[in-house]
């Protein structure tokens, strides 16, 4: 029989708050801090996006024993601060060695590489600066500050990629790969990213709202998210914040960039986590969609929502939903660990957290998402979350008794 997998610890940073305690309050204010990038220019100067407000100096302030010798993009550096924090608010009843790392990014150090673009084709940096820009390295950073040296490993599946990291993580858990595993995500905002959504003519000029039937597009975000998973075996018991009771991931490959009209990928990802977590579409108390605020995105997930959950609920409905991206912006890489945090943070303060920016109903879908904060029992959420190329995923945390 495969371990249960708990959440111990976690650790976030976003352009709404810079830890747990910050996002809470931002997310039951409704503060969303879109607006243009301040760090560096690009063409969409206009376009706002969701940018952490601590410049590089400041979180590199916060790592004191961060050597001063090699350089640092500030993916690596997002990702840093908010594994530190999950680290540090979990504590083992026993010294655990067998520890691993399972980190996602899809950016990498593009943002460092931009910025020393000409020093770099000059020859005037070392090698250290190049290889920076590869996706593994900010894993490396955060494995070699926190000494962690037992399966460590980089997961980059676009959007997806920090749900699949905490998947991986719970699988090496539940197979005797590790005691204790740091599972989570990073991306900082660069030129390239907003550029490059932007040819993809799917960045909203105005900020995102997801499941509205004026959605326009992407809000850009810059972000980290990290959880502590571990089993029964080596977690304190007053140091359990929930239960990773399912888990999925599928890729439908229908399409490069898009998920499928019928969301028939997004619907098997939902029920495959339904079935492992051993739990009724009726019992999901709180939904934390994927919720771009895309054309294409919003309506093939809500059409997903509809096939699995139909008239189920404690309610006869679809459980509440909303798409907190409209708070972070899309973090890409790290969207599923930040969510992860938020879904967890619902479970633990009895809150189900609003879908912002929302006016009007989708005609193609028959539910409308969470429009205010509201207070509940939430005892199980799914958070969703749908990649490029059709890589999908879907969590489920649910409260311990």
């Amino acid at each position: 029989m495969l371990k249960d997998v708990f959440v111990t610890g976690m650790g976030i940073i976003t352009a709404i708050g810079e830890t747990a305690d910050e996002t809470l309050q931002a997310l039951k204010s409704g503060y969303s801090p879109k607006a243009p990038a301040r760090r560096f220019e690009t063409a969409l100067k206009d376009f706002p996006v969701c940018e952490v407000l601590a410049g590089n100096e400041a979180l590199m302030s916060g790592l004191p024993l961060l050597p001063q010798d090699k350089p640092y993009s500030r993916t690596s550096l997002l990702a840093l601060n908010a594994a530190g924090q999950a680290l540090q608010s979990s504590p083992s009843k026993v010294p655990v060695k067998r520890m691993g790392l399972v980190s996602a990014t899809t950016v990498g150090g593009m943002d460092y590489n931009e910025e020393h673009y000409g020093d770099l084709s000059s020859g005037k940096v070392n090698a250290d600066s190049f290889e920076i820009l590869d996706c593994a390295d900010s894993t490396q950073k955060i494995a070699e500050y926190f000494n962690i040296c037992y399966n460590v490993t980089t997961v980059s599946t676009a959007c997806s990629s920090s749900a699949n990291a905490i998947i991986v993580g719970a699988r090496m858990l539940q197979n005797g790969l590790a005691d204790k595993v740091l599972v989570g995500g990073a991306d900082a905002l660069s030129r390239f990213t907003i550029n490059g959504f932007n040819s993809l003519d799917i960045v909203s000029p105005t900020g995102c709202t997801p499941f509205d039937a004026n959605r326009n597009g992407i809000t850009l975000g810059e972000g980290a998210a990290y959880l502590v998973l571990e089993t029964r075996e080596t977690a304190a018991g007053d140091s359990i914040l929930c239960r990773l009771s399912g888990f999925a991931n599928t890729n439908e490959a229908y399409h490069q960039t898009a998920l499928s009209p019928d969301g028939e990928g997004a619907a098997l990802t939902v029920r495959e986590a339904l079935k492992r977590a051993c739990l009724d579409a009726g019992d999901i108390d709180y939904i934390n969609a994927h919720g771009t605020g895309t054309v294409i995105n919003d309506l093939s997930e809500g059409r997903a929502v509809e096939s699995v959950f139909g008239a189920c609920g404690a309610f006869g409905k679809i459980p509440p939903l909303s798409s907190t991206k409209a708070f972070t912006g899309h973090t890409l890489a790290a969207a599923g660990a930040v969510e992860a945090v938020i879904s967890i943070l619902a479970i633990g303060n009895g809150l189900l957290f609003a879908n912002c920016g929302f006016s009007q109903q989708m005609p193609e879908l028959s539910f409308t998402p969470n429009i205010a904060l509201a207070e509940a029992d939430v005892r199980h959420v799914l958070s969703n979350s749908f990649g490029f190329g059709g890589s999908n995923a879907s969590l489920i945390f649910s409260k311990v008794s």
